[in-house]
């Protein structure tokens, strides 16, 4: 069975409006960009692959190591950022020199990019990936939608 780019996009969506609260995932009580990714991937694939281990605010940021990285290596599919489409998901560098460490569902590829994300003091929110944020993506990801 494959499933649809729009299914990932409407359950984005769907969270529009969630408060940012750092490490939860519940579609309109609170969560953060990972939540947001966790509970997209709840319901459109089902059970996470993996536990999600406490998490600080700065990361992995004072041991330089790339986690948020290597676990969207381990759940989703790497492709260029070139190729972007509706359904993928950006992984974002904030600051140059530290890890990354923010993610967002791209919501529209047809002219203007835009994407879904939960960012401190905003919650949820759909924004259009403008030059500072493009400057920030440093990889790209679609989900495993076949065989599921």
């Amino acid at each position: 069975m494959s499933i649809e780019r729009h299914v990932i996009v409407d359950e984005a969506r769907s969270w529009l409006g969630t408060p940012y609260v750092h490490q939860a995932s519940v579609k309109g009580a609170g969560t953060d960009c990972l939540g947001l990714l966790r509970g997209v991937w709840r319901a459109v694939l089902g059970g996470e692959p993996e536990a999600v281990p406490t998490y600080s605010m700065d990361w992995s940021e004072p041991q330089g190591e790339e986690r948020l990285w290597a676990a969207a290596r381990r759940h989703l599919i790497e492709k260029s950022r070139e190729d972007t489409v509706m359904g993928d998901v950006l992984l974002f560098r904030m600051c140059d020199g530290r890890v990354a460490k923010h993610v967002g569902i791209v919501s529209q590829s047809e002219s203007v990019l835009r994407f879904i994300h939960a960012y401190s003091g905003y919650g949820v929110v759909e924004n259009t990936l403008s030059d500072p944020w493009r400057r920030r993506v440093v990889a790209c990801f679609e989900f495993p939608l076949e065989n599921k």
